[in-house]
């Protein structure tokens, strides 16, 4: 099989039995109507419904196209996006949320793009179907993404994109714990564009991203592609320590030119200030903590995930060979 023209689809799965039929038949044919030689490499992400039964009845049921790998426990989507790289062999992958809001049919139009010579396509999502607290939160994202890496795309958190195979190989050799992998592409590509897609609503199952995950997320997102945060704690210190000097002087000459009793009505105003800098201390004590864990994660040295077993039938004898 030529593998240069090889379409590799991959897509975590997290409880969305609700949505896997739909999602297969779908991506099946978004595929075949990409005439190429594809590959659909879905990945169990530890789901505690019937969606691992259900991917691997896909896999027996398709064996030339279809891939079912399983963690053996939930380690998020990112990570298990990374088990699926390590199952591909096209030299265009491409990755999918489960939950069709990103349509699969959209498929096509990212190898096309491919074609042209881009090591990594990202996608706009066009008339977002998302909350309103959603929608401003990947705002923020995506202009602190754009700011740290200097790659001018507008929509990192849209998962479905396509990178050049040496682009995925080169995120495989990267041995953090915490992987956004848009950021961590577009840092190993040379040529990158964007493409606008259509988005859906949610129309069954529940969305795997409460508000304590998209802040885990955000800390994840920060922490894993710059150190600027350090950088700015430090500017932000030397900040406040002027402005601090600058207080005690302005308090010295009203003393000496109204009296001890002026100052002492300022009691309070001190107290607030010093309230002031006691939770600006402990915010960036917090993010100092981000790092070093990370740090410790990091030299530990622990699995990235754990891959129980693989279906892939016809893929895997092949792969052997």
């Amino acid at each position: 099989m030529n593998q240069s023209n090889m379409m590799s689809v991959v897509v975590p799965v997290f409880n969305e039995e609700a949505n896997l039929e739909e999602l297969i038949r779908r991506c099946l044919d978004a595929c075949r109507q990409a005439r190429r030689p594809f590959e659909i490499i879905l990945v169990d992400d530890g789901s505690s419904d019937r969606s691992a039964d259900m991917l691997d009845e896909a896999a027996a049921a398709h064996p030339e196209a279809i891939v079912a790998v399983f963690l053996n426990r939930n380690y998020g989507q990112h990570a298990a996006i990374m088990a699926g790289f390590e199952q591909v062999r096209g030299e265009i992958v491409i990755t999918l949320d489960a939950d069709l809001q990103n349509p699969p049919e959209e498929i096509p139009r990212l190898a096309e793009a491919m074609d042209r010579g881009f090591d990594v396509v990202g996608t706009v999502r066009a008339n977002r179907q998302d909350t309103v607290f959603r929608r401003t939160a990947s705002a923020l994202i995506n202009r602190a993404v754009q700011k740290a890496t200097g790659v001018m795309m507008h929509d990192y958190g849209c998962m479905l994109r396509a990178y050049r195979g040496h682009i995925v190989r080169a995120m495989l050799m990267c041995q953090e714990r915490s992987t956004f992998i848009p950021v961590l592409g577009n840092s190993f590509a040379r040529k990158t564009t964007e493409i606008e897609v259509g988005h859906d609503a949610r129309q069954k199952g529940d969305s795997k991203y409460s508000f304590s995950r998209l802040i885990s997320l955000m800390f994840d997102l920060v922490t894993s592609m710059t150190t600027f945060p350090l950088r700015l704690l430090s500017i932000a210190g030397a900040i406040v320590s002027a402005l601090g000097i600058g207080f005690g002087v302005f308090l010295l000459l009203m003393r000496l030119l109204f009296g001890a009793q002026w100052a002492a009505q300022g009691v309070f105003t001190l107290f607030a200030i010093l309230f002031i800098f006691v939770g600006a201390q402990f915010v960036g004590m917090g993010l100092l903590g981000e790092y070093l864990g990370r740090v410790y994660n990091d030299v530990r040295a622990r699995p990235r995930y754990f891959v129980q077993r693989v279906v892939c039938k016809n893929q895997c004898e092949e792969k052997t060979r």
